[in-house]
């Protein structure tokens, strides 16, 4: 009977398979990209700081927290998540993409986009709060990814002999920091976190299966304890 069941699922056609498949992506794309603002935004602060503040506690902290997260498994963090967040202390949802009572098709394309630009503001509010665990489980990698990197590239930059030249002229700590040190830091930066995105899309099967994300990893999750090897 169990063969008799992959053999009728083999007999799907192939454009009945890439709907399903492209039906579930805007769910993994959003999941990404949030990720991706999430552990950009962090990795960059971090870094930023650990950078002009060498040799310093926030230096020390920051290596260390980037060391775990390239060390934490994503399963695990997301469960630590959920379970300081979502059990504890009650404060986001720890599962799905939207509420079912609210009416929302939980499979819709980019559904906190939408919902704002539609003005669904009760849609908007709960789907965002969906996405914040998920997004903060996959964003742990590329923060400290980009976070070492910054780091690396600010205290290279900062050597520089045009940094002590602006320094030299009376220019504020701040401006030299902001106009002449960033600007030639990021580059490397940017480079890492465009290669980053392909990571996230990958990455994210374990993240959607640990909080029933309705993406392609989810799919890929379920059909893989189906059998369904089409």
């Amino acid at each position: 009977n169990a063969l008799k069941g992959d053999l009728g699922r083999s007999y799907r056609s192939n454009d009945t398979v890439t709907d399903e498949i492209l039906s579930r992506f805007p769910a993994t794309i959003e999941l990404a990209f949030a990720a991706m603002l999430i552990g950009t935004a962090i990795g960059l602060i971090a870094g930023i700081i650990a950078g002009v503040r060498r040799d310093s506690f926030f230096d020390y902290s920051s290596t260390l927290g980037a060391l775990l997260g390239i060390s934490i498994p994503t399963f695990w963090l997301g469960m630590i998540l959920i379970i300081v967040f979502g059990v504890e202390l009650r404060w986001l949802p720890i599962s799905g993409r939207v509420n079912p009572r609210l009416g929302a098709d939980p499979s819709a394309p980019f559904l906190v986009i939408n919902s704002a630009l539609h003005g669904n503001w009760v849609v908007f509010q709960d789907s965002l709060k969906h996405l914040i665990l998920p997004a903060l489980t996959l964003a742990g990698w590329p923060a400290a990814i980009t976070a070492r990197m910054t780091r690396a590239a600010m205290i290279e930059t900062m050597d520089q002999d045009y940094i002590r030249t602006a320094r030299s002229k009376g220019l504020q700590e701040s401006r030299v920091v902001r106009r002449h040190a960033l600007r030639n830091a990021f580059i490397p930066v940017v480079t890492v976190v465009g290669l980053e995105l392909g990571g996230l899309l990958g990455g994210a099967v374990v993240t959607e299966t640990v909080f029933s994300w309705p993406g392609v990893g989810k799919l890929a999750s379920d059909a893989i304890l189906a059998r369904d090897y089409q």
